[in-house]
């Protein structure tokens, strides 16, 4: 019959892309060693920056309403990673797809959700408190979550047992990474609170722009390269995004918060690290260039998702979401 005669090219056609899907992990990107210093400057300047604006009341704000910050915690670091094992496994991901995405959610807040917030009229000293809160506690955090998660994931663990990566070296380079340039910014701000006030508003703007045209510059002779697996990452990463935020609304219900709140901790939740994610995926995992392809897509996808959320609730006031 000649169903029949079609049921093996099917099953071959399955295999094919099956197989095409496992490649990814034998993509690596060629990027020099000056493509990833100047990443991790444009990242240490643009946390110097945020540190700037980081007051002694942002980290007393966490000790007021501890069962805010508790909960944003548990949903940043455990539960969204938690979800992550499950969509990791449901979607039979290649082992470098996987470790990207634990590699993502293992890390702090980013920054952009401050400025998402704010064009969200969301509560905008809520939410730089809690990525204060978060920053701080990547030092240590980080490489721990990221060794247990993917330690759990039968497909990420492959990776990390073929480069033998050591906590402890993650543990260093998020130190360099974070904590001494935000340790630097919140010295600067008390010292020299002048010029602190007047460097202020040019550095973040100024990072963000220089940061997305040497990641583009750097990755623009991979991407040739690259393309063909976006569709691999596209769906897992849009699902994953769409994960965070959700889990973040849904924390944000629970915690009975006003609805700016709602707000703060839902792009809290949603939006990460991910400039972060893409250094340690290039420094730890060259060889895998499908570590650094989800970090990279998922900065993207973070951003675009975060801004259309942003603009849908700048139309719709705050007042108004609270009395519905």
């Amino acid at each position: 019959m000649p169903t029949l005669s079609v049921a093996p090219a099917l099953v071959d056609l399955g295999v094919g892309l099956v197989a095409t899907a496992r490649d990814i992990d034998d993509f690596s990107l060629d990027v020099g060693g000056g493509f990833n210093l100047a990443v991790k400057l444009m990242i240490g300047l643009l946390l110097l920056g945020i540190a700037l604006d980081v007051r002694v009341e942002d980290l007393r704000s966490a000790l007021r309403h501890p069962r805010v910050f508790v909960a944003v915690t548990a949903a940043q670091f455990v539960l969204v990673p938690l979800l992550t094992l499950g969509l990791v496994a449901a979607l039979d991901l290649p082992p470098s797809v996987a470790l990207g995405m634990l590699l993502v959610v293992s890390g702090p807040a980013g920054s952009m959700s401050n400025l998402l917030t704010h064009r969200a009229r969301g509560d905008v000293a809520l939410s730089v408190s809690l990525t204060t809160v978060s920053s701080s506690m990547a030092a240590l955090v980080t490489p721990l979550a990221l060794a247990f998660w993917a330690g759990l994931s039968p497909q990420a663990s492959q990776v990390l047992d073929a480069v033998d990566l050591s906590p402890v070296e993650v543990l260093g380079e998020v130190l360099l990474l974070i904590v001494t340039p935000f340790a630097l910014g919140i010295l600067l701000a008390r010292t020299r609170p002048t010029l602190a006030a007047r460097i202020r508003p040019a550095v973040e703007p100024t990072v963000l722009v220089m940061l997305l045209l040497i990641v583009v510059g750097g990755l623009a002779s991979n991407l040739r390269v690259g393309a063909p697996y976006l569709l691999d990452v596209g769906p897992a990463v849009v699902a994953q995004n769409a994960l965070s935020l959700l889990v973040g609304a849904g924390v944000a219900v629970l915690c009975r918060v006003p609805a700016r709140a709602r707000r703060a901790i839902t792009l809290e939740t949603g939006v990460r690290n991910t400039a972060l994610a893409l250094v340690l995926a290039l420094a730890f995992f060259p060889e895998y260039g499908g570590v650094a392809l989800v970090c990279g897509l998922w900065g993207v996808w973070d951003v675009a998702t975060g801004f259309a959320l942003a603009a849908w609730w700048r139309r719709r006031p705050a007042e108004a979401a609270q009395a519905t």
